[in-house]
């Protein structure tokens, strides 16, 4: 299993316990679990894996946003800290200054372009290739 799939596992696992308790959705910022999420979603795996990880159907929705991450301290309690795949764009590019200003503060503040929704899973959000050009760009995401 790769980096990038353990930590959708563990993102999913925060998601249905942030879900169960009344909080928000996680917000989902790293480009490269995201990629993860994409190559999962819709197939027979992916559903398993949120019944699993979360308890329930977990949809991928466009979420745009900018911020302090809510969930970090959740995750550090579970897991550890972070690690890098959280900082690390789709190519593999590690961004090194937001690592350290992690590792120095255990707080992250990040973009963010989509992230989960609890459901039955019909309504997944498909990938960007899979939606007509002229929609908007929110809805690509």
């Amino acid at each position: 299993m790769s980096t990038a799939t353990t930590e959708l596992r563990r993102f999913l696992t925060i998601t249905g316990q942030r879900f169960e308790t009344g909080q928000s959705a996680p917000e989902m910022f790293s480009p490269a679990v995201d990629k993860a999420w994409h190559e999962l979603l819709g197939t027979p795996a992916y559903e398993a894996l949120c019944l699993e990880t979360a308890g329930q159907p977990i949809r991928h929705v466009a979420n745009n946003g900018h911020g302090p991450i809510a969930w970090v301290a959740a995750y550090e309690e579970a897991y550890g800290p972070l690690p890098e795949i959280w900082f690390t764009d789709a190519d593999g590019t590690v961004d090194q200054d937001a690592v350290a200003r992690y590792r120095e503060t255990h707080a992250v503040a990040a973009e963010w372009d989509c992230g989960p929704a609890g459901g039955d899973g019909d309504d997944v959000a498909p990938d960007q290739d899979d939606i007509p050009s002229d929609q908007p760009e929110t809805a690509r995401r």
